[in-house]
C-alpha cells in the first residue's frame, strides 16, 4: 500500500505530463484541416479572349469573373493547340513526343493523374469527354469500357468512351456512358447538364472524404446548338440544328455549370478547402470571330500562332489563395501533375512540369523564363501546323528556324531576320534555341488520319 502511494507520487507528475500531451495531440490535429479536394475542370476548344475577365466583350462569364478576382487569374497558359495532344499532356505531365501516338488516344500504360490521387487516397471522377480509347483507329482495347478505371477514376459519366459520336452526339438525346452502362437516349436531355449533375451528385456523396473530379467539358465545341436557356431550344426541330451564334449561348451556359458546381461545394461546406481550376484545351474554333477590348480575335484552333495555345486558366482556392491576383507568367500544361502531386507531397513522378502550388497559396513567381511546345498533331486537316516551338512572353521562335516578336507581330506574318535583331534580342534568340535543341525533330512523314 505505502509502495502503491509512493510510487503516484512520483509518476502522477508524469501521468499529467502524458495525458496532456495526448489530447493536446487531439486537439491539434482537428485543427489541421482534410487534405483539399481538387477538381480540375478543362473546357473544350475556348481561347483566353473569351473570358469578360480577359477582355471579352463578345461574352458574359460571371462566375469564372468572379472566381478569378478572388483567386488566382493566370493569364499566360500555354496549351497544346489541340484537344487530345492536351489531355494527354495535362493527364500525364509529359511532353507530346514522349506519349502522344494517335490522335483521340491514351495509351494505357501511362499514368494520370487520376491514379496519382486514387493512391493517396482520394476519391476519383470523371466526368465529360473521354475519347481516349482509339476508336477511330480501333486501337487494342478501343471498345473498354473499363479504361476510365484503369486511369485512377472510381466513376464515370462521359461521352465517346466506347462509341464514336456519330452514334450520338454530346448535346441535346446525348450518348452518355455511365459507370459501364449506357444511359438511355432523352432528346430532352442535354448532355453537359448531364454530367454535370453526376459530378453534383459526387460531391454530395464524398463530402467527408478528399476527392478528386476531372471535366473535361463537352462545352463549347462544336456544333453551335442551342441549349436550353436558349430560346431555339423550346422546338425540337431547331434544337439540334446548328449556327455560329449559338456559341455565345453555350459559353454563357459553360460559365452556368461551374456556378453550379461552386454553388454546391457552398452548400456542403467545403468550398474553402477545395482548389479548382478551370483551363481550356486549345484555342477558340477556327469558324468563331469574337469582340475583345483589343480587337477582333479569330480562333486558331490547331494552329501554333498564340490564339491556337493561349488559353484562359483560372483557380480557387478559399482557404489558401492568401492573396488574389493576376498572374502572367508562364504555365505550361505539363505543370499541373507536378502541382497536384506536390499538394498530395509525393514525387511527381517522370512529369516534365513544374509545380506552381506556391503559385497559388503563396503567391510565388515560377522560376521559368521560357515555355517549349512540341505539336505534332496527327490530324490530318491540321498537319500543315506541326512543329516545335519554344517562347517567352513576348518571342518565339521556331524549330524550323522562323522567329517572332509575338506583341508587335501577333499573327506571325513576318519572321525576323538576324540582321534585324538587337543584341538582347539575339540572346534570347539563343536562349530559346538552346531549349530546341533538347526536342528531337518531327517524323519527316506527316500524318495521313483526316478526322473531323
Amino acid at each position: 500500500m505505502c509502495y502503491f502511494k509512493n510510487l503516484i507520487k512520483v509518476k502522477f507528475p508524469l501521468v499529467i505530463l502524458v495525458i496532456f500531451f495526448v489530447f493536446s495531440n487531439c486537439e491539434s490535429q482537428k485543427k489541421l484541416p482534410k487534405q483539399p479536394n481538387v477538381i480540375l475542370i478543362m473546357a473544350d476548344d475556348i481561347g483566353f479572349e473569351c473570358l469578360s475577365i480577359n477582355g471579352s466583350t463578345s461574352y458574359k462569364t460571371p462566375v469564372l469573373d468572379s472566381l478569378a478576382r478572388t483567386g488566382v487569374n493566370f493569364t499566360r497558359a500555354i496549351s497544346q493547340p489541340l484537344c487530345t495532344p492536351s489531355r494527354v499532356k495535362i493527364m500525364t505531365g509529359k511532353r507530346n513526343y514522349k506519349n502522344y501516338e494517335y490522335f483521340t488516344y491514351l495509351n494505357p500504360n501511362q499514368k494520370t493523374f487520376g491514379n496519382l490521387f486514387k493512391e493517396n487516397g482520394y476519391k476519383t471522377a470523371i466526368v465529360g469527354k473521354w475519347q481516349l480509347n482509339g476508336l477511330q483507329q480501333k486501337i487494342d482495347g478501343y471498345e473498354d469500357n473499363t479504361r476510365p478505371h484503369h486511369f485512377g477514376f472510381d466513376e464515370y459519366s462521359l461521352w465517346q468512351l466506347t462509341q464514336l459520336k456519330k452514334q450520338g452526339e454530346r448535346f441535346s438525346n446525348p450518348l452518355i456512358e455511365q459507370n459501364g452502362k449506357l444511359l438511355n437516349r432523352d432528346p430532352d436531355a442535354y448532355g453537359p447538364d448531364v454530367v454535370s449533375n453526376y459530378a453534383i451528385d459526387f460531391i454530395k456523396r464524398n463530402k467527408d472524404n478528399p476527392f478528386f473530379i476531372y471535366y473535361p467539358m463537352l462545352l463549347v465545341h462544336n456544333p453551335f446548338v442551342p441549349t436550353p436557356d436558349s430560346k431555339a431550344w423550346d422546338s425540337l426541330e431547331t434544337r439540334a440544328k446548328p449556327d455560329n451564334k449559338f456559341f455565345i449561348d453555350m459559353v454563357a451556359y459553360m460559365d452556368k455549370i461551374i456556378g453550379n458546381i461552386v454553388n454546391e461545394l457552398k452548400v456542403q461546406g467545403i468550398a474553402e478547402n477545395t482548389l479548382l481550376i478551370f483551363v481550356g484545351d486549345n484555342g477558340t474554333n477556327l469558324n468563331i470571330v469574337s469582340n475583345t477590348n483589343n480587337g477582333q480575335v479569330k480562333g486558331a484552333k490547331g494552329n501554333t500562332i498564340t490564339h491556337g495555345n493561349h488559353v484562359p486558366m483560372v483557380a480557387s482556392w478559399p482557404a489558401s489563395v492568401k492573396k488574389p491576383k493576376s498572374y502572367n507568367g508562364l504555365i505550361n500544361f505539363s505543370d499541373f501533375y507536378a502541382t497536384f502531386a506536390a499538394i498530395l507531397n509525393v514525387e511527381k513522378d517522370n512529369s516534365d512540369g513544374v509545380s506552381f502550388e506556391d503559385t497559388l497559396t503563396e503567391g510565388e513567381e515560377l522560376n521559368r523564363e521560357t515555355a517549349t511546345i512540341y505539336y505534332d498533331p496527327m490530324w490530318g486537316k491540321n498537319s500543315g501546323f506541326r512543329n516545335i516551338f519554344s517562347q517567352t512572353d513576348r518571342y518565339k521562335l521556331y524549330k524550323s528556324g522562323e522567329f517572332y516578336d509575338m506583341k508587335n507581330d501577333l499573327l506571325e506574318k513576318k519572321s525576323l531576320k538576324d540582321t534585324e535583331l538587337s543584341e538582347s534580342q539575339l540572346l534570347i534568340k539563343e536562349k530559346l534555341q538552346k531549349n530546341l535543341d533538347q526536342y528531337p525533330d518531327l517524323p519527316k512523314e506527316k500524318p495521313t488520319l483526316n478526322i473531323k
